[in-house]
């Protein structure tokens, strides 16, 4: 009986998919990740339901809707974000909602007021996104964000299939421009986030979101005033995270 062939570690894996699907459309790098990870330890999407949320969930939904959808109630989310997030998955058949929380002893020895926010924000992002989102990708092979390198310069080289620890992150919508998210939500009537109306390109938690003035980039409305320019999620370190969840 022959070997069975040992899994690729995860570096390279990533990038052999990114020289070999980079490339590909969007729906389509959706459509092979899913096939390919949903037997393989299995494949969630993270989604804030954010300002540009939809067209990656209604791509999700178009190949299968009981993929699971992971989102971080970190408890201080805009109302606004909580209605819309239930309106969508409701419009799309989105069917496996995971809503993920801080852990509640967590926040009662290090936030207890609620207004971390003001003194330490990047403890804060730690106990209420990176921690949960630590936990929430834990159970699965990959996982797919909808970040795009024209939103900060922080993200302005990132690969579409990248490793983190010895899971893979796929960002399908890396290339694209902010008039490619506009008519791809026009063309297929999808519901946008209704604080997008008020000036919020980059939608997160209320205390640390503003809206973004003409001229700045989508995320400049978050954490203003602050060199701080992503919560955590995103950036290097959550692999050592995953690996002790």
């Amino acid at each position: 009986m022959a070997a069975k062939p040992k899994p690729l570690d995860a570096e390279i894996e990533a990038l052999e998919l990114d020289a070999r699907y980079g490339h590909l459309a969007a729906e389509a790098i959706v459509e092979l990740a899913v096939n390919r990870f949903r037997d393989e330890g299995g494949i969630a999407t993270v989604s804030s339901f954010g300002a540009d949320s939809a067209v990656l969930l209604h791509m999700v939904a178009s190949v299968d809707k009981s993929l699971p959808v992971l989102f971080l109630d970190t408890g201080q989310h805009f109302g606004e974000t909580i209605e819309y997030r239930d309106q969508l998955a409701s419009d799309l058949g989105l069917s496996n909602l995971v809503v993920v929380h801080p852990k509640s002893e967590m926040l009662s020895a290090r936030d207890p007021g609620n207004d971390l926010h003001k003194s330490d924000s990047d403890l804060c992002c730690e106990i209420r996104k990176v921690e949960p989102m630590a936990r929430a990708v834990e159970p699965y092979s990959a996982w797919f964000t909808g970040r795009k390198r024209h939103q900060a310069e922080s993200r302005a080289q990132m690969p579409v299939f990248e490793a983190v620890g010895p899971r893979i992150r796929i960002n399908p919508l890396a290339r694209w421009t902010t008039a490619d998210q506009a008519a791809y939500m026009r063309a297929n009537d999808l519901r946008e986030n209704p604080l997008v109306a008020y000036g919020y390109l980059s939608i997160g938690c209320f205390p640390c979101t503003q809206p973004v003035k003409p001229g700045e980039d989508q995320r400049s409305g978050r954490w203003a005033g602050l060199a701080k320019t992503e919560c955590g999620i995103h950036l290097p370190g959550l692999e050592a995270l995953t690996n002790a969840a």
